[in-house]
């Protein structure tokens, strides 16, 4: 595989708009710096709510064609972030949006929710085969604030690292691989108050009013932080991928909302809690690169 970039970074996401808001300055930053950045989505968002008026017709309960269009709206957010690698789970459409916990959308046929996980894992362990990543980043088991698209890529993408290594697992896929580092998206609590209180001094940046710091997904206590990225430099090109996904997200400057209209800062530095391999920072520092430590 010497064909390969050195450094070899694997993203999993439940929805299109997720890579922007969690990743996108570490994304923007690797691929600026020649390493392999490859995205794969689970779904195509279909059960999301729609914020412009002038598109609410593709809603769900209407025409039924968001998916399609945050499809394009993904593809222009990766152009901004410079990721040439992005594919979807199984191939577009193949798993739907769930919806939120508890609706009735989680048991529709084809919902990624109700898919048994080595048969969603399955597609994954040809992509982790073919790309051969060095780093993988997820979601947490609750997958950061319980949605269970998000609690299913976690288990998808875990289950998958899992069957990518094992020779005797479909052998069909490619050759067995392992993945050296395993991460969470994160944000450190500390982070999240002062970005909130920065929101307030700002009278709310033009939203109706400003979410819960828990609303956001992955806050955590500051020492369960393992890994920082540095994405000041990348901050606009992480803002325009945002932005792309204009059916899901508003922004204001460094803040955003989402369709509940409730104003959130947009994190220029990312954080992660390092799962599973083994840190490549002095015990008890966090790590400022996700491939530290890893041999390339």
């Amino acid at each position: 595989m010497t064909d390969l970039p050195a450094r070899r970074l694997l993203l999993v996401h439940a929805h299109p708009d997720d890579e922007s808001i969690n990743n996108g300055a570490t994304m923007a930053k690797y691929a600026a710096e020649g390493a392999q950045v490859t995205l794969v989505t689970c779904t195509l968002g279909e059960e999301g709510e729609v914020i412009p008026p002038g598109l609410a017709h593709l809603a769900p309960d209407r025409e039924d064609r968001l998916g399609a269009h945050r499809v394009g709206e993904l593809a222009h957010a990766m152009k901004e972030l410079g990721v040439t690698d992005h594919r979807f789970l199984g191939g577009p459409g193949r798993f739907r949006d769930s919806g939120m916990m508890g609706v009735e959308q989680n048991h529709r046929p084809g919902a990624f929710w109700h898919t048994d996980v080595d048969t969603a894992a399955a597609h994954l362990v040809e992509v982790i085969r073919s790309t051969r990543p060095q780093v993988l980043v997820t979601y947490d088991p609750d997958g950061g604030y319980g949605h269970p698209d998000h609690i299913q890529a976690h288990r998808v993408a875990t289950r998958a690292a899992e069957l990518a290594a094992d020779p005797d697992f479909r052998p069909d896929l490619g050759a067995p691989h392992v993945i050296a580092k395993i991460y969470w998206n994160r944000v450190p609590r500390t982070v999240a108050e002062a970005a909130f209180a920065a929101l307030r001094d700002a009278g709310g940046a033009g939203f109706p009013g400003i979410a819960a710091i828990d609303d956001v997904p992955g806050v955590v206590d500051d020492e369960l932080i393992t890994a920082e990225i540095d994405g000041t430099a990348y901050a606009e090109r992480k803002k325009a991928a945002m932005r792309a996904h204009a059916t899901q997200i508003a922004l204001d400057g460094p803040f955003f909302a989402l369709s509940n209209d409730l104003g959130q800062p947009v994190f220029e530095r990312e954080y992660y809690q390092l799962a599973s391999g083994t840190s490549g920072a002095p015990a008890g520092e966090r790590e400022y690169d996700l491939f530290a430590g890893v041999m390339t």
